[in-house]
Formats: C-alpha cells, sequence, structure tokens
C-alpha cells in the first residue's frame, strides 16, 4: 500500500490516504518519495481549475527520491539510484515524436497527476524513461523544483536556438523568472528582467540580470526599444505584448512559458516587418531535463526554496495560494 496526501473534492484539505497502487509494470519504476516540491499547477489541479482533475487527487509532480524497486525490462536505472521525476510520468515511446527524443510532445503521454496519484506521498510511480537519475552535487533537497520550474525556463533555451551572445529579456521574477535569470547568465546572454516589484532590483541582479527594467514605468520599457534578440514571459497575467514586441531586435522572438489567461493579441504588422515571432514550448523531453541538470550542477544553479514538513502540507499550499513563496515550496520529511 502507498501512504499519500489526497483531496476527496476541488480546493479540499489534502488527507492522508492509502491505495494499492497494483502490480509495477515491466518498464515502470517505484520511487520513495524524499522530497516534493510544490508548483502552481498542483493548487491549479487541486482546484480543479483545468476541468481534468480526477478525485481523489494526489498532487506532487517535483519529485526527488531513490528507487525502491523496478519492472521487469527496466534498465536504465537501480535500485537505490536517486532519481526525479516532473510533470511527465510516462510516454508511449513508439510515435514519432518519442522516437526522435521528443518524448514531451507524445500525444499519449501521462502526466504524473492527471489521472493518477503524484508524490504527495511515500512512494509514487513512472517510467523508467522519465525517472531521470541526479547528477553527484546536486542538493536534493532543492533539486524537485528543477524538475518542472527549472525545465519549463531551460527548454526555450535550447528550443529557441538561444546563443551565448544574446541579449534576452525575462518578465516576471517570481518561481520560473528566477531561474530563468540563473541559466540566462550562465548560458553567457546578456539578461534584463522585466519587474513590476522595483524592490525586486537587486535581487534580481544577483540572480544574473544585467539590467531590471520596471514593467510599469512606460518610459523605461520605450527606452529598450529594438534591444533584444528575445523574451521569455514567465508570468500568468495579461500584459501589453507589443510594448514587449517593440523591445525586440528584428528577428526576435517573444516566448511564452507563463499561460496568460486570455488570448494573445497583437497587430501583424509590427510581426512582418521585423520578421518577429511568438512562440511556446512545454516541458522539455528526458534528453533535456538531463542536459539542464548536468548544466545546473556544472554552474551551481540552485532554486530558492522554503521548507515545509509533509505534515504540514496544508500549511505549505496555503502559502502557496496566498502568492507569498520566495520563490518555491519544498516539502521535506516530516
Amino acid at each position: 500500500m502507498i501512504k499519500a496526501y489526497a483531496a476527496q473534492e476541488p480546493g479540499g484539505q489534502l488527507m492522508p490516504m492509502e491505495y494499492d497502487p497494483g502490480p509495477l509494470r515491466d518498464s515502470d519504476v517505484e520511487i520513495d518519495v524524499e522530497f516534493c516540491g510544490i508548483c502552481h499547477s498542483d493548487l491549479s489541479m487541486l482546484d480543479n481549475e483545468w476541468g481534468i482533475s480526477e478525485y481523489p487527487l494526489v498532487p506532487g509532480h517535483e519529485v526527488i527520491g531513490r528507487v525502491a524497486a523496478i519492472g521487469s525490462a527496466v534498465k536504465s536505472v537501480k535500485v537505490g539510484q536517486q532519481v526525479g521525476l516532473g510533470w511527465f510520468a510516462s510516454s508511449c515511446m513508439m510515435c514519432e515524436w518519442c522516437l526522435s527524443g521528443n518524448h514531451n510532445l507524445c500525444p499519449n503521454a501521462e502526466q504524473t497527476i492527471v489521472g493518477r496519484h503524484g508524490g504527495f506521498a511515500d512512494k509514487v510511480r513512472a517510467h523508467e524513461v522519465w525517472a531521470i537519475p541526479l547528477p553527484d552535487g546536486i542538493d536534493a533537497t532543492k533539486a524537485g523544483p528543477l524538475f518542472c520550474g527549472g525545465i519549463t525556463v531551460f527548454n526555450p533555451i535550447i528550443q529557441s536556438g538561444i546563443m551565448p551572445t544574446d541579449r534576452v529579456g525575462v518578465i516576471g521574477i517570481g518561481g520560473l523568472g528566477h531561474m530563468a535569470l540563473q541559466f540566462l547568465r550562465a548560458w553567457g546572454c546578456e539578461v534584463t528582467a522585466f519587474s513590476s516589484s522595483p524592490e525586486k532590483t537587486d535581487e534580481a541582479q544577483s540572480m544574473g540580470a544585467h539590467h531590471v527594467v520596471n514593467s510599469r514605468d512606460p518610459e523605461a520599457l520605450g527606452a529598450i526599444a529594438n534591444s533584444l534578440d528575445a523574451i521569455i514571459s514567465t508570468v500568468s497575467a495579461d500584459l501589453d505584448w507589443s510594448v514587449y514586441i517593440n523591445a525586440l531586435r528584428p528577428k526576435g522572438r517573444l516566448h511564452f512559458v507563463g499561460v496568460a489567461p486570455s488570448p494573445i493579441s497583437t497587430h501583424v504588422f509590427p510581426l512582418i516587418a521585423g520578421q518577429k515571432s511568438l512562440s511556446a514550448t512545454p516541458l522539455g523531453s528526458p534528453a533535456n531535463t538531463a542536459t539542464m541538470l548536468d548544466f545546473t550542477q556544472r554552474h551551481s544553479i540552485e532554486p530558492i526554496i522554503e521548507t515545509f514538513p509533509f505534515s504540514q502540507i496544508n500549511e505549505a499550499m496555503e502559502k502557496l495560494r496566498s502568492g507569498k513563496p520566495r520563490y518555491r515550496i519544498v516539502l521535506t520529511p516530516g
């Protein structure tokens, strides 16, 4: 039996629950959960914001733990190995996307907390390919958020072909943005942070920003016109996107990893005239996630976290709901 924390209804409290996961599939691994980050997607699933939640719901998709058992066909990990598990728990391994290394685009991919029970538990299961070994030298306590927020902002660096010589902006200095700044600075880029909170200037610079622009100051926004090769938006808010398109140089790209609540509205002519583009990416493939972990270890990049014991899981979720974490929450034993 697996012991977990589950909600029985939308927005409900997470309460202890036990469930029988059944026999371990041939290609699956069972992970003893050591740490688990809390992501805003866990809160969205808890509240059924997307209309896809099934109850009882066990959230948790930023898992760090050790392999406790493996299926008969597993070859990539061993019992006792420390691994991480993110948003995806399985994919078909047979479609054109999986075969080309783009497992995260598999139309039959299974999400760790959609239609299955996640990592707010003592154990969780996943296909071996999505249980990604943790390199030596990475602090396991802080590693969980890398498997969701981290790969979300690292993936566009790879997919968009961002060069070390590029000038790149990041909109939002929060749970995603504070990691994007660190990655881009270590990548070699000249980094500009856009923030609506001027008091975050020093902190943004300490994370890697060369420049900080007050996103509520029209003069400051106007002053950076035609200066950036790419901008990554990490915010879940509606903004005047034309301002950021105007900040791009020719062939520049405005890239979304945060989900704006309303349709993106902009005039097409500035895109045509400057050969600019809009794009977006989901979380990355297992290969890109492994690359991110190696890069993270090499450059000593870490998410900024605060911890709660599993026994205070509801207090941790409430702090996330209030928007107060700086910048990620991780559940620890206890």
